[in-house]
């Protein structure tokens, strides 16, 4: 008998987490499988030691709170998505529809991906600093509850509003060093911002052993926008205005600043480094 843990956050997205409970357990009817349902607050480490198979239910961030878990005990993840952006499912295209979603771990099919390590936090899809933490960081939690993952693009139109530059000091490559002046610091595992529709890199990938670096330079809420929607579409890439390139790790001077990981709220009052650790968990994916 296969058992399978299921991590719940009913505090995600539109909190449609709660309806998940029946329709799993529905599926799994009849089947030669033991669940054991626990909130995304009472993960434990025996918990994921005696299961087979780790399944979240709710978004990206819940996604990242199991992450170490599945590491350390080198346990597959299956996501259920039903937070507010889901982007790493939408990476593995994995359904929205929660059946068709359970269906894709039945199948089986799974993907070792690559993790960030951000101090002593893990992300699996970006962490974001300037622009892009604002938009994340202070859109209300009411508002994502409401509107899911179009409360951000109104957040990103207001915020545009109000730009502010700051100079981050960066070493890369373990010994390239650059200081620059931007609005926005994007490090991203996964690139897509609207489900698989835009993404700051065509190259970013999961599992490629690197990560993207995304720098935007401008003030000005028009040249933002004009910068912003070429190089998500694809139409640019470095130049006078923004900055991309792909490393293995990246160190930030830093004493204090609030960014996200994974769509999380954090707070960091020290430096901070960032290294990918390869092919570090198994995800179920749909391809």
């Amino acid at each position: 008998m296969k058992k399978f843990l299921v991590v719940e956050n009913i505090n995600a997205g539109k909190k449609n987490a709660v309806s998940a409970d029946k329709i799993i357990e529905e599926f799994y009817l009849g089947k030669d499988v033991e669940l054991n349902m626990v909130g995304i607050e009472d993960i434990s480490e025996d918990a994921v030691k005696n299961s087979d198979v780790i399944i979240t239910v709710g978004g990206d961030g819940t996604v990242n709170k199991v992450v170490p878990f599945a590491m350390k005990f080198d346990k597959p993840i299956g996501v259920i998505p039903c937070g507010t952006a889901n982007l790493l499912s939408a990476k593995l295209k994995i359904p929205t529809d929660f059946k068709k979603a359970l269906q894709v771990i039945e199948n089986g099919q799974k993907l070792k991906i690559d993790v960030l390590k951000v101090n002593d936090n893990y992300s699996v899809l970006r962490t974001g600093f300037g622009y892009d933490a604002d938009i994340i960081c202070k859109t209300p939690q009411s508002l994502k509850n409401k509107f899911g993952y179009f409360s951000y693009f109104v957040a990103g139109v207001l915020f545009a509003l109000r730009l502010k530059q700051q100079v981050y000091h960066l070493t890369y490559d373990n010994d390239k060093k650059l200081s620059v002046l931007a609005t926005c610091l994007i490090i991203a595992n996964a690139g897509n911002m609207y489900k698989n529709v835009v993404s700051i890199s065509k190259n970013c990938r999961l599992d490629d052993g690197k990560f993207d670096v995304f720098i935007l330079k401008v003030k000005n809420p028009i040249l933002f926008f004009i910068e912003f929607l070429q190089i998500i579409f694809n139409k640019k890439s470095s130049n006078s205005k923004a900055m991309y390139f792909q490393t293995k790790n990246i160190s930030i001077k830093n004493d204090y600043c609030v960014c996200h990981i994974d769509g999380e709220k954090q707070k960091i009052r020290d430096n901070i480094k960032i290294e990918t650790i390869p092919c570090a968990v198994y995800v179920f994916s749909n391809f």
